[in-house]
């Protein structure tokens, strides 16, 4: 059975890296005590020896072990044999170009679709949809496609923020942006805000978390949903 943990961010203010999600993810990945990540997108743009570091030291507090992607000389076959995947955040265009890059994408997808559970967060969530447009990072690399691992029927904007009515700044705001992409696209977007998840059980789709989340489908008014939602009515 499918089992997807899509979350808008690692870390909440004022906690540390995963601590918001390791009830969940005790459950999500109870059946393996190892987990292979994914360290592309590099925040910051760190090491991924070092950003493997940050993800082992938040699973180790669950009793689960991390061994990164990039110590393996055959990544496809790390996740084919993987018993459980995390993708961590940081740059959605560095982490999809590498992505490409090493050909790892399609047996991503194969391996989820086949059950093995399988966590994003921030730009590790942004690529469960459709594609990778609706990212807020810079493109300060150009990956051979912006199409992702379409594991959900719609784009995700993660660390959706909402207009601050007290800002001076003239910019445009995250819905502006959305709207702008719904110009030229279809698709539905979710903005997932800080601390919100998206969990995905086969073809059960639930938002999960403390806050609601703000909807954007093509040709409508953007509209909220509250927690625990199902989003089945995306598909």
């Amino acid at each position: 059975m499918k089992s997807i943990l899509i979350a808008s961010t690692s870390t909440v203010h004022g906690s540390e890296s995963l601590e918001y999600l390791l009830d969940e993810l005790k459950v999500h990945f109870k059946s393996t005590e190892e987990i292979l990540f994914i360290p592309y997108a590099r925040p910051g743009g760190i090491s991924h020896d070092d950003y493997t570091s940050i993800a082992a030291k938040a699973f180790g507090k669950i009793g689960k072990s991390v061994i990164g992607i990039h110590k393996f000389k055959d990544p496809k076959q790390a996740i084919t044999e993987a018993k459980g995947i995390f993708t961590g955040g940081g740059n959605t265009f560095v982490l999809v170009n590498q992505l490409y890059k090493n050909d790892v994408l399609t047996a991503i997808k194969e391996a989820v679709n086949n059950g093995t559970p399988y966590l994003g967060t921030s730009a590790g969530s942004n690529i469960c949809g459709l594609t990778m447009n609706t990212t807020n990072d810079m493109p300060i690399v150009y990956p051979p496609s912006f199409k992702t691992l379409s594991l959900v029927p719609f784009n995700i904007n993660p660390h959706y923020l909402d207009p601050d009515p007290n800002s001076t700044h003239m910019g445009e705001t995250r819905e502006t942006r959305i709207k702008e992409f719904h110009a030229f696209n279809t698709q539905p977007v979710i903005g997932l805000r800080e601390g919100s998840w998206i969990e995905v059980k086969d073809d059960s789709l639930t938002l999960k978390g403390n806050l609601d989340a703000r909807i954007f489908e093509y040709g409508k008014a953007p509209y909220e949903i509250p927690t625990n939602s199902d989003l089945g009515f995306l598909q």
